[in-house]
């Protein structure tokens, strides 16, 4: 090159970056966006894969929630993933088979690695195996695992990790995990949970607030607990709005655990949570100004129904062996199929479960049914005691009439509990009972359905066996059990009876709400799942049967009245919502026929759009 080239080429290149530096100026000066997705309790639903449905989902699992999150990260190079627990149980898949294989790789855990995690925190379900075997599972985490209210008795972190400060695109996200110190409650009999200490979650974040100071942009609590207390009432120990009004700092709470979709403020700070088994993820948009101070906080709620399975999960060696080998493990030959090779565990004469008059009101916790019966009658012959009680865990819960696979014992019964048998007086008991019965709405002259307070799930719900009660819903809640009898004769306060209950219910209800004070004096060597197993190999055929031990008293649901069953024709139909926590009632007719008429003709616009 020549001078004269080179000094043209001189020019040029500083005429270029004259050129350039008011737009380097403009682009210091620009906000900067930065995405955060949060998930929590995916429950072991790697595939969308219903095992005991033997069905594919239509709706959630983790397969769907990277088809998301896939999406999102080709829209914007600034996005960190973070999640608040309960994902190592919940599938036949983790329970049944990976738990209990905790050297092995671990599905759940080589797919938050492949989805690439920048956090977890614990949740109550990681307890369930004990300590140890929770260490080797998320000791396969490729991203830290946090409880900063966890530790081991020298003070050290269960997980090695209390919080974490993930760097992207020049953003720092410190996240702190938190988990209900409540574990106890549930899982005090496991491997080391004795020995573990458990903080209140607002002061343990404040511990961290403190050593985190100013080397992050966002704070972000991952708690995995709803926004109230569940036991502390008092002091909020397990209250995810106790941490906000005690640490002004957190910029953004991540809450978890009670399965519901939130997405609100409190005190200024914005609050997210999700439905389980990755139906829902948190999308929380960050604004920053060029100085990294946060400008705006936008969240959202995004549903998966519209989005479709990855088949990259689907297709990662150690789960696709895993989801294989659970079918296998349902129908013994691997196909889904009832095939040569196929065994059934038992045989059934016709379903159990009655339909259900009103659509998605579960006749199962409106009568006495052939699953409650059988669950609770195999309670009390495995256990001696005079009178047991349990939940119906899932409304849709039913046995088929036919061969019954694990998939299907499952269905009734999801949960790896033991048997407990403990001493009760007859007054304890009829506490308990009326404790269980607050479930329920107060019925109110009109209604014509019984519904349910949302405010307590579906799992605190027990019914019992070995006592005959009626249940009067006139009454207020604490008043509402009546006519208690026990082998033909009323029941005394005063008399001494045995109660069998799963080791769940012990803590975290008879004992956590003061209902008796006798303590446990047998626990059954195996699961209530593997009674009912049991139970159908040497009973097959089963026949469902229904002793009608307790009824529903005090309504009158105008059964007669021809409005009533216009409504429900409505419901069934899908033009009005299921009235599950509150009764439609006869004097709101008119609005009632008024608002389905118009959903109607809504849903006839849909479709003749659709069309066009």
């Amino acid at each position: 090159m020549n001078r004269i080239q080179k000094f043209f080429s001189l020019l040029l290149a500083v005429v270029m970056l004259a050129a350039m530096i008011p737009a380097v100026a403009g682009a210091q000066d620009e906000d900067i966006h930065v995405v955060i997705l949060a998930t929590s309790d995916m429950h072991g639903n790697v595939w969308s894969y219903s095992y005991e449905d033997n069905a594919e989902t239509a709706n959630n699992g983790m397969a769907r929630l990277y088809t998301y999150i896939k999406q999102v990260r080709e829209e914007n190079p600034t996005v960190f993933l973070v999640d608040a627990g309960d994902d190592i149980q919940g599938t036949i898949m983790t329970d049944d088979l990976a738990n209990k294989a905790p050297d092995e790789p671990h599905p759940v855990m080589v797919a938050m690695n492949y989805m690439g995690f920048d956090s977890m925190a614990l949740g109550n379900h990681e307890f369930n195996w004990g300590i140890d075997t929770m260490k080797k599972i998320l000791g396969q985490a490729e991203f830290p695992v946090l409880g900063q209210n966890v530790l081991n008795a020298d003070g050290s972190y269960v997980t090695g990790a209390g919080w974490a400060i993930i760097e992207r695109g020049g953003v720092k996200l410190a996240v702190i995990g938190v988990c209900t110190p409540d574990i106890p409650i549930w899982d005090g009999n496991k491997q080391g949970i004795d020995e573990t200490v458990f903080e209140a979650a607002n002061t343990a974040v404040k511990k961290a607030i403190e050593e985190i100071g100013d080397q992050a942009d966002i704070i972000l609590v991952s708690a995995h607990m709803g926004q109230f207390a569940e036991f502390d009432e008092d002091n909020g120990s397990d209250a995810g709005y106790k941490i906000i009004d005690d640490n002004p700092e957190v910029d953004i709470l991540q809450v978890a655990h009670m399965h519901i979709t939130v997405n609100e403020e409190y005190e200024g700070t914005p609050v997210v949570g999700v439905r389980n088994s990755g139906r829902e993820i948190a999308r929380i948009d960050v604004t920053l100004d060029k100085d990294h101070n946060i400008k705006d906080i936008a969240t959202s709620i995004v549903d998966m129904v519209d989005y479709e399975p990855s088949e990259e999960i689907r297709e990662i060696p150690e789960v696709k062996k895993l989801h294989e080998d659970t079918i296998a493990y349902i129908f013994g030959g691997g196909s889904g199929e009832e095939g040569e090779d196929y065994e059934p565990l038992g045989v059934t004469t016709a379903k159990f479960q009655p339909e259900d008059e009103i659509l998605g009101l579960p006749e199962g916790k409106l009568q006495d049914t052939a699953v409650m019966d059988l669950i609770l009658n195999i309670q009390l012959a495995e256990s001696g005691a005079d009178v047991t009680a349990c939940a119906l865990f899932k409304d849709t819960s039913d046995l088929p009439e036919g061969n019954i696979n694990y998939g299907n014992i499952f269905d009734i019964y999801k949960f790896d509990n033991t048997l407990y048998r403990m001493t009760v007086t007859g007054k304890e008991l009829k506490g308990y009972m009326e404790w269980a019965a607050e479930c329920y709405n107060q019925w109110q002259p009109g209604d014509i359905n019984i519904s349910f307070d949302p405010e307590y799930p579906g799992y605190l719900y027990d019914m019992f066996q070995g006592v005959d009660y009626e249940i009067n819903l006139s009454k207020p809640k604490g008043e509402r059990i009546e006519n208690v009898m026990f082998h033909g004769e009323p029941l005394s306060d005063d008399q001494i009876l045995t109660l069998a209950v799963n080791n769940y219910r012990y803590s975290s209800g008879i004992k956590a709400k003061n209902l008796a004070e006798g303590k446990r004096e047998w626990e059954s060597s195996n699961s209530i799942r593997d009674m009912i197993v049991a139970y159908f190999g040497e009973n097959s055929p089963v026949e469902p049967t229904v002793d009608n031990n307790w009824k529903i008293t005090g309504v009158d649901l105008s059964k007669d009245d021809p409005r009533r069953a216009e409504i429900i024709g409505l419901i069934n139909e899908g033009l009005l919502p299921t009235p599950y926590a509150k009764s439609y009632n006869l004097a709101d007719y008119d609005a009632l026929i008024a608002e389905a008429e118009a959903n109607r003709a809504a849903n006839a616009e849909f479709e003749s759009d659709k069309s066009h």
